[in-house]
């Protein structure tokens, strides 16, 4: 067998087939994880309601999520290919009977015994046996291999990194939150191509808004028909061009007949113009902001990000704005302490940075409460603020590094690019909504999809509760 020294230093070994006796055996140990259903499903397709959908399963014969019977035969397969005989094994022929199922958290003992040699064709016969702990079988059977002639000894390939994330998942538990109010009366500005049209129907469907459109009727009925949709019952203001859907969208506003706004298919500083009008607008003492809501695959809850849309080189009073506004969004959503990380180059104050020397400011005016409701440290670069291998790395003393739930960029392009590169590098789907102005606004961009326009959406829906102090039906 395989030493034990050779199993430390990361390598794998074969045994020959002149090595082998029958009555020989390796075995290996193994405790079943939703993490490995799901691989699983996701690797071979099959999908199968009874192993990744709880509720069908509860309602099934074994009345719980169960493993792939086939997840017992890959582990028999991983016996035979890196213990007994090891490398350079070909299979011939393997017969398996399935006799118990193996639910989530069950230890399966994974053993195979050779019963036959045969010498002229270097072939074994070996039996299998998957166990629970208490030493029920749950599968058997027997495998017929080729042995490998020579001895193989080689380094253990150091295979990628399985990262398993449902897509979206902190986004629908957002959207599930959301569902859980009334649906919120919100002028949808100039939808008048697929994507804005579609996106809040989908969100009227789903029961997050009230939609009333506001832009050219005959272009939002001619968007409707190429798309199917029907708008019996939707209210439709119909303004001449896309200025107008502006005005008359933040007009509906403050008539009270609207409670957000969500911007279609026209420019946002036509939208925001209209917004931030002296005499009109909707402005509030707080200085406007955008917050991203991203869901990363490889980050474990949901990461806020301010500002990548609106303010392009905020000053300390603005970024005081940004930060409330952000800890404002994180508590409409469940985050009652959140942490805030502002970011810089470096995590130290150093004069000729100036966003070091800002960061230190915030965190003061957050000691003295003129920033409330979140836990603030900064200036932290980028790594320290989200990785704890980091933080440690580097020796920072922090509540806030390595766990950060806010994101604070020193300007709109630093915003911009970490939000992009989240997105289109590492996966990360995005959600975000413009605050600070009477009225929370969705400020969604062309190249959004409905999914994010839903999530965003959602998102409005739970901070328009939260400050109206609205309680679930």
């Amino acid at each position: 067998m395989p030493s034990a020294a050779s199993e430390t230093m990361g390598y794998i070994e074969n045994r020959p087939f002149d090595e082998i006796h029958v009555g020989d055996c390796a075995e290996l140990v193994r405790t079943l994880t939703m993490l490995d259903i799901d691989a699983f499903a996701v690797v071979s397709g099959d999908v199968n309601p009874a192993h990744v959908d709880e509720t069908f399963a509860q309602g099934d014969i074994f009345h719980k999520v169960v493993g792939h019977g086939m997840w017992g035969g890959a582990l028999i397969s991983t016996v035979l290919g890196t213990q007994l005989p090891g490398p350079g094994t070909i299979y011939l022929d393997q017969s398996l009977k399935f006799l118990k199922p193996v639910g989530v958290g069950d230890t399966v003992t994974v053993q195979v015994t050779v019963i036959e040699k045969h010498e002229d064709s270097k072939t074994l016969r070996l039996d299998c046996m998957c166990t629970l702990g208490d030493g029920t079988p749950v599968i058997t059977g027997q495998a017929h291999v080729i042995a490998p002639d020579k001895k193989v000894r080689r380094p253990r390939i150091m295979m990628p990194d399985l990262v398993m994330h449902k897509r979206g998942a902190n986004h629908d538990k957002l959207l599930s939150a959301a569902q859980a109010f009334a649906a919120l009366p919100t002028a949808i500005v100039h939808p008048c191509d697929t994507a804005s049209l579609q996106g809040a129907l989908e969100a009227k469907d789903i029961g997050l808004l009230e939609p009333v459109l506001v832009g050219p009727q005959a272009r939002i009925r001619a968007v409707a028909k190429e798309i199917g949709a029907d708008l019996n019952g939707i209210d439709i203001i119909d303004t001449p061009h896309s200025h107008a859907s502006a005005e008359t969208a933040v007009a509906l506003v403050r008539e009270g007949r609207a409670r957000a706004l969500m911007k279609g298919a026209l420019h946002t500083d036509e939208v925001m113009s209209a917004v931030v009008a002296k005499e009109n607008g909707l402005r509030s003492e707080r200085r406007m902001s955008h917050v991203y809501i991203m869901d990363v695959p490889t980050y474990p809850k949901p990461l806020l990000i301010t500002d990548a849309a609106i303010n392009i080189a905020p000053d300390l009073q603005t970024k005081a704005d940004m930060i409330q506004n952000a800890i404002d969004l994180a508590h409409a959503i469940g985050i009652d302490l959140p942490k805030v990380a502002i970011l810089s180059a470096v995590e130290t104050i150093t004069p000729r940075l100036q966003s070091t020397v800002e960061a230190g400011a915030l965190c003061k005016m957050a000691d003295r409460g003129q920033i409330t409701g979140g836990l603030l440290d900064g200036p932290l670069a980028f790594d320290n603020a989200i990785s704890m291998r980091a933080v440690a790395a580097k020796g920072i003393a922090s509540q806030v590094a390595g766990q950060a739930d806010i994101l604070v960029a020193p300007d709109l392009e630093a915003g911009n690019m970490i939000s992009k590169q989240l997105m289109y590098l590492a996966g990360a789907e995005a959600a975000g909504i413009v605050l600070g102005a009477q009225v929370p606004i969705i400020l969604t961009s062309r190249a959004d999809d409905s999914r994010t326009r839903v999530a965003s959406a959602a998102i409005t829906v739970l901070f328009d509760a939260a400050t109206r102090h609205i309680a679930p039906r």
